[in-house]
Parts: structure tokens; C-alpha cells; sequence
């Protein structure tokens, strides 16, 4: 849960993924509003002109799945110790806990 009234970053991050809400906040008010209109297009599946709730949640879904597969890859160099292309438990231990063993 979250609260709205601390602030949209929330949904922002939710709606836009976390780099694309970052660069959010560097537009003006009007370039925001063209941006967010042609996100929106792609939203909308159906081509309707609406937003429905299922067009917003499978959007929010892909966009989620999306900061996931970009933050493993940028992780994945720090943990594939070996540079293998896989990471063994050893390596993720050594990455993870390294500093404290």
C-alpha cells in the first residue's frame, strides 16, 4: 500500500518504470502531457480511445517485467564472478555476503 498524498512517485515508477519516471521529472508540464499521450496510445489495445483496467494492468505488468529483465542483466557482471555465463552458489555467496565471510 501506498499513500498519494506523500506523493506520485509511486505511481509514477508503477506506470512508467523507474528510468522512464526519472526522466519525467526533468519535462515541463506540457512536454509531459505529449509524452504521456503517446504512452497512453500504446496502452489502449483496442484502439478505442479508452484506457480499460485490464489495459492498464497488463501494461503495468509488462512494464514491471521489463525493470526486472534490465536489473538482472545489470547485476548479473557482479555476480558471474568467473564470467561463465552462470553464476554457481559459491559466486552468488562471494557477491552477496563477500564482505562479511
Amino acid at each position: 500500500q501506498h499513500e498519494d498524498r506523500s506523493g506520485f512517485q509511486y505511481d509514477h515508477e508503477a506506470f512508467l518504470g523507474k528510468e522512464e519516471a526519472r526522466s519525467f521529472d526533468q519535462l515541463s508540464p506540457e512536454e509531459s502531457r505529449q509524452r504521456l499521450g503517446k504512452i497512453v496510445d500504446r496502452i489502449d489495445d483496442n484502439k478505442d480511445g479508452y484506457l480499460t483496467t485490464e489495459e492498464l494492468k497488463t501494461w503495468i505488468k509488462r512494464v514491471q517485467k521489463r525493470y526486472i529483465y534490465e536489473n538482472v542483466a545489470k547485476v548479473w557482471k557482479d555476480y558471474d564472478l568467473n564470467k561463465d555465463n552462470k553464476i554457481a552458489w559459491e559466486e552468488y555467496k562471494q557477491a552477496t555476503y563477500g564482505y562479511y565471510l
